[in-house]
């Protein structure tokens, strides 16, 4: 497997682990090493899943899904986890469907520099997300003050607020427990998925 710890594999899983791993699978099938590394302890394997649902697959989010991505990609190079980086870029690829301006984005990310690609909103949710990022005992009311001003509403700043959060937790996971993608299927949008 592809981790520092064990994972239990599908045949050998109780039925406490049955049931967090077919919670846990993708469209695909599968079930990612993100959340396979929690079999020994299923229930942060619940945990887990509920969360991420909740900040990038919830039908009532309204920040758009291809910038969802972009953040996650973000935070993700900010905090050099290359298992989330690959997984959420490939998707915030597949969602924004230009290469040329996909590939300006990935520049941007990866040389830390959002405003070579962004402007307006989406410029001041990547420099609120880099600051609570990499600064988090530094943030202030006009951190969130600046992006109501720039036209996000404070249900899109607390969904903005939740995808950082989410992945610097799981950026912490991974590269903690030396999580790989080996054996994965890279991209939620792989393989013709919706």
């Amino acid at each position: 497997m592809s981790a520092w710890i064990k994972m239990i594999p599908d045949e050998d899983a109780d039925p406490a682990l049955e049931a967090a791993l077919d919670r846990a699978r993708t469209p695909h099938g599968t079930v990612d090493n993100v959340m396979r590394v929690h079999s020994l302890r299923p229930a942060t394997m619940h945990g887990h899943v509920t969360l991420y649902r909740a900040c990038l697959h919830d039908d009532t989010n309204t920040v758009a899904m291809w910038f969802q991505e972009v953040i996650a990609s973000y935070v993700s190079t900010l905090n050099d986890c290359a298992y989330s980086y690959a997984n959420h870029w490939a998707n915030a690829r597949h969602l924004i469907g230009d290469d040329v301006r996909a590939d300006r984005i990935e520049s941007a990310l990866k040389a830390h520099k959002p405003d070579d690609a962004f402007r307006g909103a989406e410029l001041a949710a990547l420099r609120y997300a880099e600051k609570l990022t990499l600064y988090p005992g530094t943030m202030v009311e006009t951190d969130v003050t600046a992006l109501r001003e720039a036209g996000w509403t404070d249900g899109e700043i607390l969904e903005i607020n939740q995808i950082v959060g989410y992945f610097c937790y799981a950026n912490r996971l991974l590269n903690g427990l030396g999580v790989r993608t080996d054996g994965d299927v890279v991209g939620y949008y792989a393989s013709g998925q919706p």
